[in-house]
């Protein structure tokens, strides 16, 4: 690592460390607060405007770096757009719809500079689909699906941010091991303001990260994704930053499936999150999240095997992990007691009822 990545993680780091404290008294009053319901883990009031600290600490590594002589005006802009976003979020709860229609507007506003992906190149046959048009749409769907990833794990102590820590340090050896600075340099300084993030917000917290900093890591891993596919793109490639997020993919799969075969809402709220299943299988706060940074790693190793895999072997250990998924939700009951699918098969089997 050189000394000018170095003095970015470093000074994004340290600024977390000294602000977060001073955003917990902000955050507590001007009413940040999150409240305790029956679908939630903790009992007390907690701040929740975390994710200005993560902010904060990722401005001062961005100007620390140099990075401002680079090209990244739009990008910057979004991700002040994104946080005002949250901000109100926090304070305010609005509803769905409207966090929706924002995100779709600052995915816009990003597409419109140019950064796209135009064309996916399709594996065997060495032909290359152009999206055309269609590039606009399917970016802005890019940018608001992954968004929204890491707000649907934050369930517990320092989980999303362990978990989004993961992911970026994944995505900074990749881009190290292809060579693209810029992607490196802005993923060690936004893993550097998680880190020091986490020694507030890991187990028992003190602060939540709120939306503000669920909005703000999932809209910094979209772009950081972005930048890495700009313009072109293999399916398997494309698959990459998809397994980095496994974690809360896997969790809001499940869900939806779980929703499907019970015949409620995709939007109905529940305490069958991954989180919730692996509490209730006897494990402390800690051990669960700590559980969950495990299979966050076990992502993320796969995801950088795959990037400099052979096509068979991708296939192979995209299968693998597959199967991985299924015996997981099976085993945690992610859909229900009765979905037991690998059960049934190994029963049958070995001729037991």
């Amino acid at each position: 690592m050189n000394i000018q990545l170095f003095l970015a993680f470093a000074v994004s780091f340290i600024t977390v460390l000294i602000v977060t404290p001073f955003v917990i008294r902000l955050a507590i009053k001007i009413g940040a607060v999150d409240k305790p319901n029956q679908r939630k883990v903790h009992q007390t009031l907690m701040p929740r405007l975390g994710g200005l600290a993560i902010f904060i600490g990722v401005a001062a590594g961005f100007f620390a770096s140099g990075l401002y002589h680079e090209r990244v005006a739009t990008i910057s802009i979004g991700a002040l757009l994104i946080i005002i976003l949250g901000i109100f979020d926090d304070l305010y709860e609005l509803s769905a719809k409207i966090k929706f229609l924002g995100q779709i507007l600052i995915a816009g506003l990003v597409v419109s500079s140019g950064l796209t992906i135009d064309f996916i190149a399709i594996p065997f046959v060495d032909e290359r689909l152009q999206l055309g048009w269609l590039a606009y749409p399917f970016t802005i769907f890019w940018i608001v699906g992954i968004t929204n990833a890491i707000n649907l794990i934050d369930g517990l102590d320092g989980l999303a941010a362990g978990i989004s820590s993961i992911g970026i340090a994944s995505i900074a050896i990749l881009a190290a091991l292809s060579g693209k600075g810029l992607i490196l340099t802005l993923a060690l300084i936004v893993l550097g303001s998680t880190l020091a993030f986490l020694f507030y917000n890991f187990h028992p917290a003190k602060i939540f990260m709120g939306d503000t900093g669920a909005l703000f890591l999932g809209y910094i891993m979209a772009i950081l994704s972005l930048l890495g596919l700009y313009k072109s793109v293999t399916l398997f490639s494309f698959i990459i930053p998809i397994i980095i997020l496994g974690v809360p993919v896997f969790d809001t799969t499940f869900a939806i499936i779980r929703r499907i075969i019970n015949k409620k809402p995709i939007s109905a709220p529940d305490k069958s999150h991954l989180h919730h299943r692996i509490l209730d299988l006897g494990l402390s706060h800690r051990n669960t999240v700590l559980v969950i940074y495990g299979f966050g790693i076990l992502f993320s190793i796969a995801a950088i095997l795959l990037s400099s895999a052979a096509l068979w072997v991708s296939l192979a250990i995209s299968f693998l992990l597959l199967v991985i998924l299924h015996l997981i939700a099976e085993l945690v009951g992610a859909v229900g007691e009765r979905y037991k699918a690998f059960s049934k098969i190994y029963r049958k089997l070995s001729g037991r009822s």
